[in-house]
């Protein structure tokens, strides 16, 4: 689960969508360098916006297009006059972001911050021509079980004791969190049910296209469809842990760290093997005898 990418551009690199449409009124060929940008508020609250993403432009090509021009000439002066050294060391390259870590396939998208009232994370399957910032972390290639997983009460009650917070908010870690998560060992019949009540939840929000997932999991406004939805998942994901359901949050944790200790106890270093002192020799077999 790596983090998305970062400009460090002070902004010159991102469109609204006015400025989107301005630029491709009067350079359409632009348009193959705009792309669709999504920070981790853009996609909890549905909010549209574009970047400029130059990786395999010309250039002729940036030269023949005096906005985008400007812009890249700003990226440049807003990057020698940063405090960090690494930052104004990519002065040299304005025309791309500062970190770019942007998948081939379509990703699993889980914004950095999200409020602790929610019941659930919002997280999306999000197309790989989406600009991912680096306030968004994403598995790439991830199936629907994945998404199953992460988005349970099994995954929500991991995030409420591990997860980092901002103020109150929760504060998602991709080492700290994702990484430490102990997955579940299902059966093929287990993992085929949690991907068919994954859709499920899919198909619910899609019965809202209106509204972004901010309202969607606002503990008020979540649809009564979508909370059924999830409450089933719950359960088939729980399945794939043990038989019988976890009665509160308190007994899925306890369950969850049990079950860390057991799979990373390989992992420890053995313990030395303990030193005889010396003159000190062991008794004959046949003294210890009763």
């Amino acid at each position: 689960m790596p983090w998305g990418n970062k400009p460090s551009d002070g902004g010159h690199l991102i469109l609204s969508e006015d400025e989107r449409l301005e630029l491709l009124a009067e350079f359409p060929s632009a348009h193959k360098f705009v792309r669709r940008y999504m920070s981790g508020g853009d996609f909890i609250d549905d909010t549209t916006r574009y970047c400029l993403w130059l990786t395999e432009a010309k250039p002729e090509e940036i030269k023949s297009m005096p906005p985008i021009m400007e812009r890249v000439a700003k990226v440049k002066a807003f990057r020698l006059g940063s405090k960090a050294s690494t930052t104004r060391d990519y002065a040299m390259y304005p025309t791309r972001f500062r970190q770019i870590a942007q998948p081939g396939s379509d990703y699993l998208a889980i914004p950095e911050v999200s409020s602790e009232k929610r019941p659930y994370i919002p997280i999306a399957v999000i197309a790989k021509d989406v600009i991912c910032s680096n306030t968004v972390q994403f598995v790439p290639g991830a199936g629907i079980f994945v998404f199953g997983i992460l988005t349970s009460s099994m995954h929500m009650a991991w995030v409420r004791v591990v997860a980092g917070r901002l103020e109150s908010r929760y504060r998602y870690s991709n080492t700290l969190v994702y990484n430490n998560y102990p997955w579940p060992s299902p059966t093929p019949a287990q993992k085929a049910k949690v991907e068919e009540l994954a859709q499920a939840v899919l198909d619910a929000r899609a019965f809202y296209p209106d509204s972004p997932l901010a309202q969607l999991y606002d503990p008020l406004l979540m649809p009564h469809e979508l909370t059924k939805a999830h409450q089933r998942l719950d359960r088939a994901v729980e399945r794939c842990y043990r038989p019988q359901p976890f009665a509160s949050d308190r007994e899925r944790i306890e369950f969850l760290f049990a079950l860390y200790e057991q799979l990373t106890a390989p992992l420890l270093p053995a313990a030395p093997p303990t030193r005889r002192r010396a003159g000190k020799a062991s008794a004959p077999a046949s003294q210890n005898r009763t």
